[in-house]
């Protein structure tokens, strides 16, 4: 489950709309609408952003951290390494080989060091 598939679900569920209606009103398929909300299907299109957005009628501030949720969610991400040196793509790599088998607190304490990190740009 992506974390956008997560917020969408715990939307719908806070909201008591199932996914059968949502995709209705949406304009999607109950079995595309299945496949978002299960990590199946890459990130929602802005225009399916929008329609969930306005279905739900939801203040900007949410539909925002909705937006942003659905930039990070989508399951196959891609590390661009071109440039870079070695080191950085031979562990771009090891990490999608092996990211299903890192335990949480792993990831957790991976997320914070990123966190540290200064941005670059």
């Amino acid at each position: 489950m992506t974390p956008f598939a997560q917020a969408l679900c715990e939307l719908r569920r806070r909201r008591g709309v199932t996914q059968r209606d949502l995709a209705a009103a949406i304009g999607v398929s109950p079995a595309y609408l299945s496949a978002l909300e299960h990590g199946r299907k890459g990130k929602p299109s802005f225009d399916l952003l929008q329609r969930i957005a306005g279905y739900f009628n939801i203040i900007w501030d949410e539909a925002d951290e909705l937006f942003m949720t659905a930039e990070a969610s989508h399951p196959r991400a891609v590390l661009d390494t071109a440039g870079l040196p070695p080191r950085y793509t031979a562990f771009a790599n090891r990490l999608a080989r092996e990211i299903r088998a890192l335990p949480s607190d792993v990831i957790e304490a991976m997320d914070k060091l990123l966190d540290q990190s200064p941005p670059k740009g």
